[in-house]
């Protein structure tokens, strides 16, 4: 026999071995299932049929968690994430902003009904304005850098593109992370500083009964801070007390306890953000363009005399004894 015909004769016999080595294990498969073949199809039909089962596979690593293949509430949370959570953030920040925007135009700018005075009173001084802006700046931040996690990929990806919503969501998310301690840190100042002055009392009733002077004519006494206020402090407090803890776990999860507790820190960050965001933007719109004079407070620290008198007559009134008034009347031209 010729050299080359042994080749090729050695070649087919390497070929057709092959062809066997491949085609063996699918037909036995086919004819005999293996124990492995019915576990796996076990595994598919508990899949499709059964999505309340939490299923366990076989691991050689010393992680046990490794093991689970398919939980529960990883569905319930992704369902919550991608549908309740979303409409909850709709309603609460849209819908905000749309009540605004009509009490703006049905109630307008809230005057100074008696006009400037000339004089003023200290509402706060400069540390207090400090730890205010602080936590006001980091808090805008984080709101900003937040809800860009829910509503960016909708909102945000369609007009600017993959690439420049990748790296503003790259710099959001260490922004996030950073500005969360001196938020934490302007939240613990507020309480320690005006916590005195945000006891719950009956005059806070009242002021909420006569509708805080925003809804009809007349303002209700106030000290130094009105019931309103006071809901502002209190919210800020606790939700950013409730913002720090949940924010912690999800900067640190292996503290957290483990998945499902994870998974409820987040739940819990998200609600409270977005009822935060609503909120802070009624504060903010009264504080601006909501009503005049308001912004001084936290501008540059003095309010007008008539202001003051207006929105917070027994805090005036104790100033006033103190002998705390800046300024003195305006000089009237020469006739």
């Amino acid at each position: 026999m010729r050299f080359s015909a042994k080749i090729r004769l050695l070649v087919t016999g390497l070929l057709l071995t092959f062809a066997v080595a491949l085609a063996v294990p699918a037909s036995a498969q086919q004819v005999n299932p293996t124990a492995d073949a019915m576990r796996e199809q076990q595994f598919l039909d508990a899949l499709k049929g059964n999505s309340s089962a939490e299923l366990q596979g076989r691991i050689t690593i010393p992680d046990q968690k490794a093991a689970t293949l398919q939980r529960p509430a990883g569905r319930e949370w992704r369902e919550f994430h991608q549908g309740t959570m979303l409409r909850v953030a709709v309603i609460s920040v849209l819908g905000t902003l749309l009540v605004l925007a009509a009490f703006y135009l049905i109630r307008g700018r809230i005057p100074m009904e008696t006009g400037p005075a000339g004089r003023t009173l200290t509402r706060f001084n400069a540390f207090e304005r400090f730890m205010h802006w602080l936590t006001a700046g980091c808090f805008i931040v984080l709101a900003l850098s937040g809800l860009n996690v829910t509503f960016g990929k909708m909102a945000l990806l369609p007009l600017v593109g993959p690439q420049a919503f990748t790296n503003i969501s790259v710099v959001a998310k260490w922004a996030h992370n950073f500005l969360a301690w001196p938020f934490m840190l302007g939240v613990a100042m507020m309480f320690v500083v005006w916590v005195k002055d945000n006891i719950p009392d009956a005059l806070d009733l009242r002021w909420f009964a006569a509708g805080g002077g925003i809804i009809g004519k007349g303002h209700p006494p106030a000290k130094r801070f009105n019931g309103g206020q006071k809901v502002v402090f209190w919210s800020v407090v606790l939700g950013g007390a409730a913002l720090s803890v949940s924010g912690f776990y999800l900067l640190f999860p292996f503290y957290a306890g483990g998945v499902l507790n994870l998974q409820f820190w987040n739940v819990v960050h998200g609600l409270v953000s977005v009822v935060m965001v609503a909120l802070m933007l009624g504060h903010i719109y009264i504080g601006s363009v909501g009503m005049e004079g308001a912004f001084d407070a936290m501008g540059s620290g003095e309010v007008d005399l008539n202001w003051a008198k207006a929105h917070h007559s027994l805090w005036a009134e104790d100033e006033l004894q103190k002998g705390q008034v800046n300024g003195g009347p305006r000089l009237q031209p020469a006739e």
